[in-house]
């Protein structure tokens, strides 16, 4: 009697949402660069290819990667109606980008981005027409683009895909780790903070803000106007 093969990362396993936000962190960065080099050539002609990234190392938005991770796992599992799917990805996408750079703010002193003048602005931290954006984006990535991705990733051979799922793991981990403590040290080091450890005197050397500044180039290190 022949055994069942084996499926890689079935269903809605942690696995597979791992891979879902790999593959979201990637797709947030493209799109983070492509929008921006359409912005500035719309108002200066000029074509840039500016790093959207949200680590220091690798093209990885983690924010995307978090959003498409929430998306499958809260929207895509229950199988909800187009029009659900629409509201509740909107409203998720608005909660998740309020968060974001609520965090930000506090813990870095930075900000990466200010909707304060857009129009029905949330705090300038959202938009409703953003909103509404992020809810078709949701539609499109539930009922279109996740069901492809779910199949492809299934299709992985199971040795193999381990290995590519603690490799990355491992490495985004460390990546994540690395690039928000640096971001961390570097908002005590603008408020005159000496470091109290090897490592944040090596943070200091390593990562100073111009390096963070490259790395990071949409971060304003100040703090939101009217604060």
């Amino acid at each position: 009697m022949s055994s069942k093969k084996e499926i890689f990362a079935k269903g809605y396993s942690f696995k597979k949402l791992f891979f879902i936000f790999v593959i979201g962190s990637i797709i947030g960065v493209f799109y983070e660069q492509i929008l921006n080099l359409v912005k500035i050539y719309l108002s200066t002609g000029d074509i840039v290819w500016e790093l959207r990234r949200g680590v220091l190392y690798g093209p990885f938005n983690p924010l995307y990667g978090l959003g498409a991770v929430l998306v499958i796992y809260l929207l895509a599992r229950p199988n909800y109606s187009n029009f659900k799917t629409f509201i509740y990805g909107g409203l998720l996408g608005g909660v998740i980008e309020y968060s974001i750079s609520l965090l930000q703010e506090i813990f870095t002193h930075t900000i990466s981005w200010d909707y304060s003048h857009h129009f029905l602005n949330i705090g300038g931290r959202t938009t409703i027409p953003f909103m509404i954006v992020w809810g078709v984006f949701t539609l499109i990535f539930v009922k279109l683009i996740y069901p492809f991705l779910s199949k492809w990733i299934e299709k992985i051979p199971v040795n193999i895909g381990n290995i590519i799922f603690y490799i990355l793991l491992i490495f985004l981990i460390i990546d994540m780790f690395i690039s928000w403590t640096a971001l961390f040290r570097s908002a005590m080091r603008r408020s005159n903070i000496e470091p109290i450890t090897p490592v944040g005197r090596l943070y200091d050397i390593v990562y100073p803000d111009s390096v963070l500044s490259k790395s990071f180039p949409n971060m304003d290190f100040k703090i939101r106007k009217g604060k």
